[in-house]
């Protein structure tokens, strides 16, 4: 049900917040619910195939004679507004993490429980092959759709360059996420925002990657990993340079701290803390 506006209902201003924060509550109380974690691993899967659908989409489609007509720009900010608009449609199932070194990041930063990191991951990994063996089989040429380094920079250029693109993204992740979910426009613009901005620039360097999901797909179901290794160490050290900035930051943290920060803990849930 859409949420009201108490200025167009009358209800009273600290009823309505008080129904919003339950609301609230009663989301992140879900995704701590293990009785759903199949919700929350399906989510990853669809979230991650979409992302996938559309990043390695756009090369693929492009190096077609009929989508001659996509542009850098166009194939590099593509990716950010389906995160944009994945945020929004499942952050409160799954967190929306779409993403291992994500994952990975929110775990060793103790916003996320390490026993459903494997779980996270392989259904990430299963999203992005997917999506590669959908457009493999309607188009063909899905090597088109993967991230490579370009010839002119050297391999650990293109490490460093996945480094500092995933320090960033993780960054912008764990500044604006509550807990371990990124939901509400916040998240939603500043994440699909970076990411749309930084692979302008980055895209004809080394694809701009910042998955190791996204360019495990295009690769397996081409046949050819022989550079992905590079965005398995690149994005892996750039998103624990990114927690370690954070506790710069911000110090310390713990999911339970992070819910009752962030008011999504009643309560009764205060004396876990």
């Amino acid at each position: 049900m859409a949420e009201r506006d108490p200025s167009t209902t009358g209800e009273p201003v600290m009823a309505w917040l008080a129904r919003r924060a339950e609301r609230q509550h009663r989301t992140a109380a879900e995704f701590d619910d293990p009785r759903l974690e199949y919700r929350r691993l399906f989510s990853e899967v669809w979230g991650t195939f979409l992302l996938v659908l559309v990043a390695a989409g756009a090369g693929v489609i492009g190096a077609t004679v009929f989508g001659t007509q996509l542009t850098l720009a166009t194939k590099a900010l593509a990716p950010g507004v389906m995160v944009l608009a994945i945020i929004f449609f499942m952050g409160t199932i799954s967190g929306a993490h779409l993403n291992p070194a994500v994952t990975l990041a929110f775990a060793v930063r103790r916003n996320f429980p390490w026993v459903r990191v494997p779980g996270y991951i392989i259904a990430q990994l299963t999203g992005a092959i997917l999506a590669s063996l959908v457009l493999q089989w309607m188009y063909g040429g899905i090597i088109n759709g993967a991230t490579l380094p370009t010839p002119q920079v050297g391999t650990w250029v293109a490490v460093a360059t996945e480094l500092l693109l995933t320090a960033g993204l993780v960054s912008v992740i764990l500044g604006t996420a509550s807990g371990a979910r990124n939901i509400g426009p916040n998240a939603a613009l500043a994440v699909g925002g970076y990411i749309g901005l930084v692979s302008v620039w980055a895209a004809p360097v080394t694809g701009a990657s910042m998955n190791p999901a996204r360019s495990f797909g295009p690769m397996l179901v081409a046949g050819d990993l022989s550079h992905y290794w590079i965005y398995v160490v690149g994005p892996l050290l750039g998103a624990l340079a990114a927690v370690t900035f954070e506790w710069i930051l911000r110090g310390r943290a713990t999911s339970a701290g992070t819910a009752a920060a962030t008011g999504l803990l009643g309560d009764a849930d205060t004396a876990a803390l």
